[in-house]
């Protein structure tokens, strides 16, 4: 059997994959993410529905380049006081939007979908509960300094791998699905075409 084709250029997707025994390679999606997004916005789908049609549409590009293939399409979207969460140009951008987020809740929705010639077979949506503590103005230095330009390309600009998990409060939902990926409900469809373990 072909290995698994992640359609995602993201390193904590692709870990989690390997550490749990998934052969895969990665062959990012060339989407206008942004676009799609305004797009479903207008559209009033929820922030669940955002992060599953993502996926499905990463998933469904890079099926239809590789016929057969079975595709992984994964993404993450952050919703906070009615605003959705993307990534931030520069650091400044970061720092603004962390300060935003101190000792206040945000909805993280991690959605995954699987896809063989252009057509999803399975998709899932794992919203979490985030809380973060109030940060100092020493901390926020500190960390800034630390995870430094990792921070730009995470939507809501901060990581809970490492040190990411300092600035936080509570988690309310599914580990993986804060790195990005619903790692579980998607390890559990391998008898409707789902990954297979290697």
């Amino acid at each position: 059997m072909s290995p698994l084709i992640l359609a995602s250029a993201s390193a904590s997707r692709a870990a989690m994959l390997r550490a749990a025994g998934v052969a895969f390679r990665a062959s990012p999606a060339d989407l206008d993410e942004a676009r799609l997004m305004e797009d479903l916005q207008a559209r009033g789908a929820t922030t669940a529905e955002i992060a599953v049609r993502l996926a499905a549409q990463k998933a469904m590009a890079v099926s239809r380049q590789e016929p057969g293939a079975l595709v992984l399409g994964g993404d993450t979207v952050v919703m906070f006081q009615g605003d959705l969460i993307g990534k931030c140009p520069d650091m400044a951008g970061v720092e603004a939007l962390l300060r935003r987020l101190s000792g206040k809740g945000h909805v993280l929705v991690s959605g995954a979908a699987l896809a063989r010639d252009g057509k999803v077979l399975w998709s899932h949506a794992s919203p979490v509960r985030l809380t973060m503590r109030v940060l100092s103005d020493a901390f926020l230095a500190d960390y800034l300094a630390a995870e430094g330009d990792a921070l730009l390309s995470t939507v809501g600009c901060h990581r809970f791998e490492g040190r990411g998990a300092q600035p936080f409060q509570t988690a309310e939902g599914d580990y993986f699905s804060v790195l990005g990926l619903p790692l579980l409900p998607g390890l559990a469809v391998p008898s409707r075409g789902g990954i297979e373990m290697s």
